[in-house]
């Protein structure tokens, strides 16, 4: 745990450039923690980081009953089980928690105190990560890449503002009000829409193309770095000043007028842009009131609205797949200029106009206190928070499942219903991007993946393995237990017997008794593509059915956690198009700038991908692949070309589990890629047996095939 306050001093809030977007977001979340937090996505060194943990140092200091264990609010009932407070309180700076990508359940929940129970036989609960962040904010850098049960953790956290704690002996709930931050790059993977769902605010940050405000970021870097305490001296007047101005806010917050007019006007934006649910509303009035306190007004304006629907609703605006996100502004602009049908034309019934003066397009009061220019500098600073940059997440990509309506599958997953299979041949894939490569069809709902056999790879949500977390199928033997794994305390208890019972050692349950529990969950795959871009694979309708099947993979891949990565080989040679990965951002961009057309490689496409999968391996030895290769088995690339590529299928041994795709037409067939199947020991399908859907159905359809566990 990280919290607010340490030895070395915190880079100024107020000295930060170039960041007016995220700034604000975070000081309005800051103003108003019932908004949900904020979520930063952007590219890597944009100080999204070093702005969250600068937040904490301008926070208003709290008053806290003392004694508590959970910093509860004495003027607040709230059900503490550390409750009744009979202490004076006290007061403690705002805390910032950082919770760890790679943290355990036990840890971020709280768990059985083992020492009190090894101890003194005591069943005494240990606080975790989400009492420490009760009242203050829980920051998680790298979101993205949170293993799936500390996201349940979360979600349950954050919509119900408790903690409940059912294990080991242990039952206790204790209030959890949390401000949850999170920042991520897109390019790494999206984020699970559930947990994108509980934040409030989403802002995207890019590097500034200005020559005079990088360089004044660079500047100011390596002045904090030459200095660190005579640099945070010269802006702890401006950080005084901000720390004034957000405790005179969040009492301003409870007098802000929101009248019934307002309320339309939000509903109408809402319902213009097609937002699931009422969470959109609800944040974006949060919001907008706490935009108006942050301005020094009394009553919500158009401006404020317009800020707080660019901030709350660009990641719960329903789009299809691969749609860029963000708002049209021009739309926003014309729903908020609707007259109401139901009120006059010139205005609410008390007479209060509806757009406000100008000034308050600006977003600065007209009492605002000036900042000091030269401590400022370009663009700088929360002091005086611009609106969303009309740009702002014009280089995004969208979460796969922030699209669709969601429903449930068998297996009680979400998936998006819109994405239905087409009929099997029809062709969704005939046209053409201007630079003349093929474009992939809509991408269509694909069906689970699942190994066969028990693996030992990441946590995912594909097939089954022994996992950290999961159903409990064994105790490890004593002393051989890995890192992490949770305590099985009925083993521990039945251990600790046996050997009393030999009389043998201490009466008390010792360390020696300890068992850890096997869980068997489920992990997560690398699916290969390998593609056979050669002039004889380059029918239009045949590539576009290929990218199709690519994108759809990807998709139910980022819905599972898995990994997917496309080798393509033509002319004279073969590339890794797409290495690994979980983005959907990468994989869409990728495969719409791949060419096809030339020789055929098929040799040095098969050394390709025995290579990426021996290179996967070794970064991770229990992450299982499947590789999936499309082609005619026609190999025309260099002197005896097809002898070469029989001889490497020949070796082709246990490097993955494959499946070939036989795209061979035409009435006299040669029956190459049967011959090459047969040869890597692999599964062979006819392409007219697998069209647009048809490859997406090999793939996550193999359970019944033969395959060995390893």
């Amino acid at each position: 745990m990280n919290r607010s306050g340490p030895s070395a001093p915190t880079y100024p809030f107020t000295a930060l450039v170039g960041a007016d977007e995220l700034t604000t977001a975070l000081v309005l979340s800051a103003i108003s923690p019932e908004i949900g937090g904020v979520l930063v996505r952007g590219e890597k060194g944009t100080a999204k980081s070093t702005a969250v943990r600068a937040l904490a140092a301008v926070l208003p200091e709290q008053r806290v009953a003392s004694g508590c264990r959970f910093g509860c609010d004495p003027d607040r009932s709230e059900d503490c089980p550390d409750r009744p407070h009979e202490d004076a309180p006290t007061t403690r700076p705002a805390r910032l928690v950082e919770l760890p990508v790679g943290a355990t359940e036990d840890r971020v929940v709280g768990s059985l105190d083992l020492r009190r129970a090894l101890g003194d036989g005591e069943a005494a609960y240990q606080p975790g990560l989400l009492a420490d962040a009760h009242r203050g904010i829980l920051y998680v850098d790298e979101v993205n890449l949170l293993h799936d049960h500390l996201v349940d953790v979360l979600l349950d956290a954050a919509a119900m503002g408790r903690n409940t704690v059912e294990r080991d002996g242990v039952s206790i709930s204790h209030p959890a009000r949390i401000t949850l931050v999170g920042t991520m790059n897109p390019e790494e993977g999206e984020l699970r829409p559930q947990l994108l769902d509980r934040f409030g605010l989403t802002v995207h940050v890019a590097a500034s193309r200005d020559p005079h405000v990088r360089a004044e970021v660079v500047r100011r870097r390596l002045e904090a770095d030459l200095d660190p305490a005579g640099f945070a001296a010269r802006y702890a007047g401006s950080e005084a000043e901000l720390t004034t101005r957000l405790a005179a806010a969040r009492e301003a917050v409870l007098r802000i007028r929101l009248d019934d007019r307002t309320l339309r006007t939000i509903a109408r934006v809402c319902a213009g842009f097609d937002v699931d649910g009422m969470r959109a509303d609800i944040v974006t009035a949060r919001t907008a009131v706490a935009h108006a306190a942050w301005q020094g007004r009394d009553e919500v304006t158009r401006a404020d609205i317009r800020a707080a629907a660019l901030l709350a609703l660009p990641h719960r605006r329903r789009r299809a797949p691969f749609d860029a996100p963000g708002l049209d502004e021009e739309l926003l602009d014309r729903l908020l200029d609707e007259e109401p049908e139901d009120d006059p034309p010139g205005g609410d019934d008390d007479g209060a106009p509806d757009r406000a003066p100008d000034d308050a397009d600006t977003g600065a009061p007209a009492d605002a206190p000036e900042s000091d220019p030269s401590d400022a500098g370009p663009e700088a600073g929360p002091s005086a928070p611009s609106g969303r940059d009309s740009s702002g997440d014009s280089s995004e990509r969208p979460s796969p499942a922030e699209g669709p309506e969601q429903s449930t599958d068998a297996q009680g997953e979400s998936r998006p219903e819109a994405l239905e299979s087409p009929a099997p041949g029809a062709s969704t894939s005939d046209t053409t991007d201007p630079t003349g490569t093929v474009a992939a069809g809509t991408p269509y709902r694909a069906r689970r993946l699942e190994l066969t056999g028990v693996g030992a790879g990441p946590s995912g949500r594909r097939s089954p393995a022994l996992t950290p977390r999961g159903r409990v199928v064994g105790t490890h033997p004593a002393g051989h237990e890995p890192a992490g794994a949770p305590v099985h305390l009925t083993a521990t208890l039945r251990a600790s017997a046996a050997r009393r019972a030999g009389r043998t050692g201490p009466t008390r349950v010792t360390g020696d008794d300890l068992r850890h529990a096997i869980t068997r969950g489920r992990e997560a795959n690398l699916v290969l593509l390998a593609v056979d871009a050669s002039g004889s694979m380059a029918a239009r309708k045949r590539m576009g059915e290929v990218k199709t099947a690519v994108l759809s993979l990807l998709l139910d891949a980022y819905q599972r956690r898995d990994r997917v990565g496309l080798v393509t080989f033509r002319g004279a040679g073969a590339e890794l198009a797409l290495p690994p990965t979980s983005s959907v951002d990468a994989a869409a961009a990728r495969l719409a700038e791949m060419p096809h057309g030339g020789r055929t490689p098929l040799a040095e496409g098969l050394t390709e991908i025995a290579k990426v999968v021996a290179r996967e391996r070794i970064r991770d030895r229990n992450q299982r692949a499947l590789v999936v290769l499309v082609t005619d088995g026609r190999a025309t690339a260099g002197t005896d070309a097809l002898a070469r590529a029989q001889r490497i299928a020949d070796a082709w041994g246990h490097t993955a589990d494959t499946v070939v795709v036989d795209c061979e037409a035409g009435r006299f067939r040669m029956g190459l890629a049967a011959d090459l199947a047969h040869r890597m020991g692999a599964e062979h399908i006819p392409l007219e047996q697998v069209a647009a859907s048809g490859l997406v159905e090999i793939v996550t359809d193999r359970t019944r095939p033969r395959r060995s566990a390893a």
